[in-house]
């Protein structure tokens, strides 16, 4: 007969006292983590779509200017209403158009201001929507048979593949290998099966629509 050390009486008792991980705390855990996920994958959207947002006539926009003397930052920092015919008006360089402009752009376009100037030699320029009106956020829509339908943040370069994935995927019912592309009035059939249709740009505005499969499965 085996005889049990004090060594293995301390090893099973201290086996025996270790704290379990129960199966509902572990599933608890991942479903919390893919909420985490699905959150930050969310906020990167809708800061990606905010970057190529456009500026729209009778709102504001907030500047804000680095890279320039600390005394002179205050007087370029700040909002600035957008006028009904899309312009602003700017400390040294005057007035500005911003209508239809992406924020991003504008941005660059008021840097290179500055410099063409001989102002600023290196100014560094962000641009923020200061409310909620004068943004438009440019959008395409994924419908059919996808997990999330509905309209999507639209960012540039999006592909046909990105903008079906953005509303979750297709479905077990969708059929990839006939989606539908509305633009300007127009249908157009792709196949997401062939990687050059997944590769196709999309443009605001566009409508993606992905049909349920037939009986035959396809």
């Amino acid at each position: 007969m085996m005889r049990m050390t004090m060594k293995d009486s301390l090893t099973n008792r201290t086996s025996e006292n270790r704290p379990r991980l129960s199966f509902s705390l572990i599933t608890d855990i991942v479903s919390f983590m893919k909420t985490l996920l699905k959150n930050a994958i969310l906020f990167l959207i809708l800061i990606s779509a905010s970057v190529h947002a456009q500026i729209e006539a009778g709102g504001a926009i907030k500047i804000a200017i680095q890279g320039v003397p600390a005394g002179e930052q205050a007087r370029i920092n700040g909002s600035y209403p957008v006028s009904e015919k899309g312009f602003i008006t700017m400390w040294k360089i005057g007035t500005i158009k911003v209508l239809g402009s992406e924020t991003d752009v504008l941005a660059r376009k008021i840097e290179a201001a500055y410099r063409d100037a001989e102002i600023y030699t290196s100014p560094v320029i962000q641009i923020v929507a200061d409310s909620g009106d004068n943004i438009t956020v440019q959008m395409v829509t994924v419908g059919g048979k996808v997990r999330a339908p509905g309209p999507k943040p639209y960012r540039r370069g999006m592909t046909l593949y990105q903008a079906v994935m953005s509303a979750g995927g297709p479905t077990e019912f969708g059929a990839v290998n006939r989606i539908s592309l509305f633009r300007n009035g127009k249908r157009y059939i792709y196949d997401l099966n062939k990687g050059e249709h997944k590769l196709l740009k999309l443009y605001p505005k566009d409508t993606v629509d992905i049909p349920q499969k037939t009986v035959f499965g396809n």
